[in-house]
């Protein structure tokens, strides 16, 4: 089982597009993948479920929200079979997709878990929240996907302590780029074991002094943080906007049209570089 976390400390780099992408493809593939969505904004839910059912398993409180409620309430109302999501995605080609969502309570919940923390109100160790309540069920998975909010919080620590590795998608800006030192220096400083996979440029625009300016930029970031640029890169393509909504299609190719090709990629040099790293 790979256990991959998606992160960047900005928003809008294309992170929660990556992980839904990148999982639609491995599952096409034959791979059982989960994705696992630890973003409150419950982009990744809605993408691979709609809002309707998202709707409806936020308000039966079939979320990761509810096993978080439970470490600050000391409480044990979450059930992992109900919660846990298989075949998901629209896509008829993928049916080895599966899904843990996410909640927009989750905001007003990790403010709680920072709470405990501080007070020391809360016995359990809450950086292992989300391992003791899925553990049961990660062996059962090829790859497993971390759409993790854009921060470093409780939230995000948690999906890190079950990752082996993370990807940093970024828009190549300053902006966008700025936050990603920042990222590994914390990653190492909390789990000295997790490998950096690298930094994914997404939206890349043509040639020109722009894309000559961010590939200096990228590069610096190489030789500072020892988190290797990907190869594979996407250009801005209107597809990612369009693709983000939930609606059936036949195959992944069809939901992705030009971006097909860059999770194919992707997916293909994760997999070398995992194999690198064994």
């Amino acid at each position: 089982m790979q256990a991959i976390a998606i992160i960047n400390l900005k928003g809008g780099v294309g992170k929660t597009t990556t992980t839904v992408g990148l999982a639609q493809y491995l599952a096409e593939q034959g791979k059982k993948v989960l994705v696992i969505d630890l973003d409150p904004q419950t982009n990744a839910t809605v993408m691979l479920v709609g809002e309707e059912k998202w709707d409806e398993l936020n308000k039966a409180g079939h979320t990761l929200n509810t096993l978080f409620r439970d470490a600050v309430n000391s409480t044990h109302t979450f059930n992992l079979n109900e919660t846990l999501q298989k075949g998901v995605s629209g896509i008829k080609s993928v049916t080895t997709l599966d899904l843990l969502p996410s909640s927009i309570d989750l905001i007003e919940t990790q403010e709680q878990l920072a709470k405990a923390v501080y007070t020391n109100t809360s016995t359990l160790n809450l950086y292992d929240v989300l391992y003791n309540g899925i553990q049961s069920i990660l062996g059962a998975y090829d790859y497993v996907l971390f759409d993790c909010p854009p921060d470093l919080g409780l939230i995000t620590r948690n999906g890190l302590h079950v990752a082996g590795s993370y990807i940093i998608p970024t828009i190549p800006n300053i902006l966008s780029t700025w936050g990603i030192p920042q990222v590994v220096k914390h990653v190492k400083r909390y789990e000295p074991n997790i490998k950096a996979l690298g930094v994914v440029a997404t939206m890349v625009w043509g040639a020109g002094k722009q894309s000559n300016a961010v590939t200096k930029i990228l590069a610096e970031l190489e030789d500072e943080t020892d988190a290797p640029l990907f190869n594979t890169r996407t250009k801005r393509i209107d597809v990612f906007a369009a693709a983000a909504e939930y609606e059936e299609k036949n195959t992944v190719e069809d939901k992705w049209g030009g971006a097909y090709n860059f999770f194919k990629e992707l997916s293909a040099e994760i997999q070398t570089k995992l194999e690198n790293a064994k």
